[in-house]
């Protein structure tokens, strides 16, 4: 075997490796589930490092390259990146030195699995040696980017799923705070009682609130980082009720029908989108077709041709 062959034959198993770990994700560690269980003591010893000599010695260095790969594929600042991480909900169990660490690592693995990907492609085809650059140049400019679309596709899910998330919420909390009791107290009733990406904000808000923030400052900061601009604005209504004492339950009602306003106006926007490109494969076809009946006999009523 040639070494050419050899070194094609070893980057195609390693783009597949690459490709399926992708696909289909490894089972969490152990730690990562019992964590939460810990004691505060064993807590604080910190996290054990995992992967043997190896990832002691070579992780850091792998750390370094990715922060500077990721300095060039992203221009935004760290602030920034950490904003969009919040928004995304990756990496939660991690605390927020380590976000961005990890977010850097998973942009250099992708930029690496789309150059090997590439380089695999150009030697399996063949070609120039510019040809095999340009491919390369193409593998690494989609591996770079794919990390980055993901997260943009994350945010905008966890979005849509807040929307309607966020229109149930302001009934019960509406409920709550109209049956008697203060913003904290319907908060905590309906956290308790709830699931998902609009009470898992809440309960943000309530371990900031509990960890001796005020609880106007909890939810207002909350409202900061959420990607949806209705559950912003609830987080605010909350921060104003709780320092003015406002008539809350109206204005959250008020709010539901906004979101559910926008989201009916959404899906007849969308729905029409999707008739018009249902449309379009039908006019493709027949229009050809129609144009060849109607134009058929025109040489023959023109010049009398047959």
């Amino acid at each position: 075997m040639s070494p050419m062959t050899f070194m094609a034959a070893g980057l195609s198993a390693l783009a597949f490796g690459l490709v399926t770990r992708e696909l289909v994700r490894p089972p969490k560690r152990l730690r990562s589930r019992v964590e939460p269980y810990l004691s505060p003591t064993l807590d604080a010893l910190g996290p054990k490092p995992s992967g043997g000599p190896l990832r002691s010695i070579f992780g850091p260095i792998a750390q370094d390259v990715a922060n500077w790969v990721g300095a060039l594929i992203d221009r935004s600042g760290p602030e920034t990146t950490l904003l969009r991480l919040r928004q995304a909900g990756w990496f939660r169990g991690l605390r927020e030195e380590q976000m961005e660490g990890a977010y850097r690592l998973a942009q250099l693995r992708s930029l690496v699995a789309g150059v090997l990907v590439a380089a695999a492609v150009g030697q399996l085809v063949g070609g120039s040696a510019l040809m095999r650059f340009v491919l390369v140049g193409l593998g690494a400019v989609a591996g770079g980017s794919r990390t980055r679309g993901r997260l943009q596709k994350a945010i905008e899910q966890r979005r849509e799923r807040m929307k309607i998330e966020i229109y149930t919420v302001n009934q019960l909390l509406a409920m709550r705070v109209r049956a008697g009791g203060g913003v904290i107290h319907a908060v905590q009733a309906t956290v308790q009682r709830g699931a998902g990406e609009v009470i898992g904000e809440l309960k943000e808000a309530l371990r900031l609130h509990r960890s001796g923030w005020r609880a106007s400052d909890a939810f207002r900061r909350i409202a900061e980082l959420s990607p949806e601009p209705f559950c912003s604005r609830t987080y605010r209504l909350l921060a104003s009720a709780e320092e003015r004492g406002s008539d809350l339950a109206s204005a959250l009602l008020a709010l539901s029908e906004d979101v559910r306003e926008t989201r009916r106006e959404s899906i007849k926007r969308t729905a029409t989108r999707r008739r018009a490109a249902m449309l379009l494969p039908t006019i493709a076809i027949l229009a050809p077709v129609l144009i060849l009946f109607v134009a058929a006999p025109l040489p023959y009523l023109i010049t009398g041709w047959q």
